[in-house]
């Protein structure tokens, strides 16, 4: 399984060629090329997932160019912002959008429309209007501070997780070199 899922980012994660060759990246290519925000440093990571977790969250269109463009002034790793706005995707979005609603109904202590309100006012007005009047407020409060809130987890998770995978790595080196002491000593 994880072999399968490093080869799926490896084919579907936008190169520096694929920057390179796009007509609307092309006039700021240069700055999204530079080496520094395509590597995988413990500052640049973590950055790069809150960038994503946010852009993810707020931006409902245009996720990843969104994330490569504004990984520019916050230094933040280009590869780790794209592939974390796949967090938002067809199967996740419905609920997602859920969740908005009722967070940004908690936060605006709004009680919400019953279902019988809602069909009523659906036939009334029209969806639109409904939506912009009774959903929509809620619902943007709501995207706002999931995403805010979103950033800041993905930063810290991430940034535990490079943590924790560094820490592996020097205790599975620490271990090799004391086999080698033994086994040199006899």
């Amino acid at each position: 399984m994880g072999a399968r899922f490093t080869a799926w980012v490896d084919r579907n994660l936008p190169t520096r060629e694929s920057f390179e060759s796009n007509r609307w990246l092309r006039p700021i290519a240069h700055r999204i090329l530079h080496s520094s925000l395509w590597r995988m440093t413990r500052r640049s990571v973590p950055r790069g997932v809150a960038l994503g977790m946010f852009t993810g969250i707020l931006i409902p269109m245009g996720q990843i160019p969104a994330s490569a463009v504004l990984a520019l002034p916050l230094r933040a790793n280009v590869p780790a912002a794209a592939l974390t706005t796949f967090f938002t995707n067809p199967l996740t979005t419905p609920f997602l959008f859920i969740l908005y609603y009722k967070v940004g109904g908690w936060v605006l202590h709004l009680s919400g429309t019953s279902p019988a309100e809602a069909r009523t006012a659906v036939a009334d007005t029209g969806w639109l209007q409904w939506f912009a009047a009774d959903v929509g407020l809620p619902t943007a409060v709501g995207m706002a501070i999931c995403a805010v809130i979103g950033g800041i987890l993905g930063y810290f998770v991430a940034a535990l997780g490079w943590r924790m995978w560094i820490t592996r790595k020097w205790r599975k080196r620490s271990t090799e070199r004391a086999e080698r002491q033994i086994d040199v000593a006899l």
